[in-house]
């Protein structure tokens, strides 16, 4: 799988909304930071997040857009983006987005997240 393999392996399990099809794309070093500034370490600490998220934001669609790749080396890979979703919360429909980076790790000859930190478009 090349890096830029990994992010659609990885959009694609987040739309599933189901942890096991995300959780093979997670290190177990990784480190999440959602736009609400809260941080998740470990893969215990995400995998809580993650099913929260899940649990609450229903028929979630999950979109990564204008990829610019700032390192792209043997063993990781660093990557800026734009992020979209929408889906229902408490019967109303919802939509949100920003910015993110994110860090890739080459594990057992697989491309694993190792950090993602999300924010809030400014503009």
């Amino acid at each position: 799988m090349l890096p830029e393999e990994f992010i659609l392996a990885y959009e694609s399990a987040l739309a599933t909304q189901n942890w096991s099809m995300v959780e093979p794309l997670i290190s177990t070093k990784a480190c999440v930071t959602f736009s609400n500034g809260s941080v998740h370490k470990g893969l215990d600490a995400v995998k809580n997040a993650f099913e929260n998220n899940f649990s609450q934001i229903k028929s979630e669609k999950y979109s990564i857009s204008k990829v610019q790749w700032l390192a792209k080396e043997t063993n990781y890979a660093v990557y800026l983006f734009e992020y979209n979703w929408t889906g229902v919360i408490k019967g109303s429909r919802v939509a949100g987005g920003g910015i993110g980076t994110s860090v890739i790790i080459l594990e057992k000859g697989n491309w694993k997240l190792l950090t993602e930190h999300l924010g809030k478009r400014l503009i």
